[in-house]
């Protein structure tokens, strides 16, 4: 007898599903899992290194630890709220999008996202690769092409194995941390350095945009991680097991990287993974350190591969009309993806840490005003009250583009341009805010003002409830039976 679909969907470790909608059968897992996934994914090598740039680039380590732990709080609250649209909506974080800006329109966000996946997932590579190269003795290249052949493999098998890695990895993570701040602890004076404080709010406000624009970031895609969870999951549970999953994970390793910095001086930079290893120790302890890295760097660069093959695949269904992939397409997409971030990695493996932090702080410019906008209209304007079969429809109630979403989206981030300060581009109002970047906070909330505003009044027609596809199903199938009984009388 055949197995129905819903019953293979649950079993097999391989995802068949890609963007298209999670029906209630297929529906599955904990809110614990979502914890320990963003914990695994936080506990690791480039978090450390974001938290160390607080003082590199000029901050004190009291001061920092402060500025990282609100950016954490900011970022990460942001974060979980994209995060408790999965359960609700059953689909991949980027494809709501297409309610704010259109089902054309929300291509423009879904580039930007792209790039950001590429651009992370290439900067992850290089400190994967440098502790896969350590461990196995090769050269760094090698061992940023051998972790870019691990990432494909995880990325092929989809949702259910990258949960499973999170379990695995936060266990890891755990164990590998407590190891590493007891010898911190041990060996060094971390007293001495708390005690040297020299307030800068420019430096200090560095520092919090470094970590809530790394929770930030996460928004375009951590309802992917939460879309299987069963329809009747709260929302607060979910905002909770996200939220905290990642701001401890995350902080952990931004304290590290605080601390490690402090110590290490200007030897940090370039050498960051054997520099972090060399605090806990030499021979078999500094190989399984290693090895941690490596796995640690797993979980999150799978999420950015896994990302940019949602991403792809909704740019192409939208003008497609269609949310199913195959096999082949999916596979492609993947390579693809993958192969663009390898090539950066292995071309900008020498000049990591000045472009990273350039990289992850302009990126709030983009990023921003899109969540400020997409988490105003569901829970404020639409209030959870989706069409979600016309997403996949141009000619349906959202329509091809929403000029009012794209509109503020733009304003949102040309009113962030005189707030930047970025090794990119410097505004012209950075100077007499002594240096200082509060971007990121302008454009999370002008944007969402202006929007909420304009979209209560000039809002396409909203639903009166949630439209599932299934409901669809329903109504076409009980309009055709009517017709046939009228028929038969």
């Amino acid at each position: 007898m055949a197995v129905p679909d819903d019953r293979v969907a649950n079993t097999s470790m391989i995802e068949r599903r890609s963007i298209d909608y999670i029906p209630d059968g297929e529906r599955h897992g904990r809110l614990f899992s979502q914890f320990t996934l963003w914990l695994g994914a936080n506990l690791q090598i480039t978090a450390i290194v974001t938290g160390a740039l607080a003082v590199v680039l000029g901050g004190d380590v009291f001061w920092s630890l402060i500025g990282l732990l609100i950016g954490q709080l900011l970022g990460g609250g942001v974060m979980a709220l994209h995060a408790a649209q999965g359960p609700k909506l059953g689909l991949p974080q980027m494809i709501s999008s297409r309610v704010q800006f259109g089902v054309y329109g929300a291509v423009i966000p879904l580039v930007l996202v792209c790039l950001m996946y590429i651009g992370f997932s290439a900067s992850g590579s290089v400190l994967a690769g440098q502790a896969v190269a350590q461990l196995i003795h090769v050269e760094d290249w090698k061992g940023i092409v051998i972790f870019a052949a691990l990432i494909v493999v995880a990325t092929i098998f989809g949702y259910r194995a990258i949960h499973v890695i999170g379990r695995v990895a936060s266990i890891i993570g755990v164990i590998a941390f407590v190891y590493l701040f007891g010898a911190l602890l041990a060996g060094n004076d971390v007293g001495a350095l708390l005690a040297n404080k020299h307030f800068s709010l420019a430096s200090f406000l560095l520092a919090i945009s470094l970590s809530a624009s790394w929770q930030i970031a996460f928004g375009p895609y951590v309802a992917d991680y939460s879309r299987y969870l069963p329809r009747s999951t709260s929302s607060v549970k979910t905002f909770w097991a996200v939220g905290l999953g990642s701001i401890i994970g995350a902080q952990a390793s931004m304290v590290f990287g605080v601390f490690a910095a402090a110590l290490a001086g200007k030897s940090f930079a370039h050498h960051e993974v054997s520099f972090i290893v060399s605090l806990g120790g030499t021979g078999v302890v500094a190989a399984l350190l290693y090895f941690t890295v490596a796995f640690g760097k797993v979980t999150i660069t799978t999420l950015n591969a896994y990302g940019s093959f949602m991403s792809i695949a909704t740019i192409v269904s939208g003008f497609r009309g269609s949310r199913n992939i195959s096999s082949a397409v999916r596979l492609t997409y993947i390579l693809g993806m993958v192969c663009i971030a390898t090539g950066l990695a292995l071309l900008g493996k020498d000049s990591f840490l000045k472009d990273f932090s350039a990289f992850i702080l302009f990126l709030l410019a983009f990023f921003t005003p899109w969540s400020a906008i997409n988490l105003v209209d569901f829970y404020c304007v639409t209030k959870e009250r989706y069409d979600i079969p016309a997403l996949s429809d141009p000619n349906g109630r959202y329509g091809r583009w929403n000029w009012i979403g794209l509109g503020v989206y733009v304003f949102g981030v040309l009113i962030q341009m005189p707030f930047i300060n970025t090794q990119f581009y410097t505004g012209s109002l950075v100077e007499s805010l002594g240096d200082t970047d509060i971007s990121w906070i302008i454009g999370l909330v002008v944007p969402a003002v202006v929007y909420y505003v304009i979209a209560k009044k000039w809002h396409s027609a909203i639903p009166d409830r949630l439209i599932l596809p299934v409901d669809t199903e329903a109504t076409i199938t009980t309009a055709t039976g009517a017709k046939t009984q009228a028929a038969m009388n």
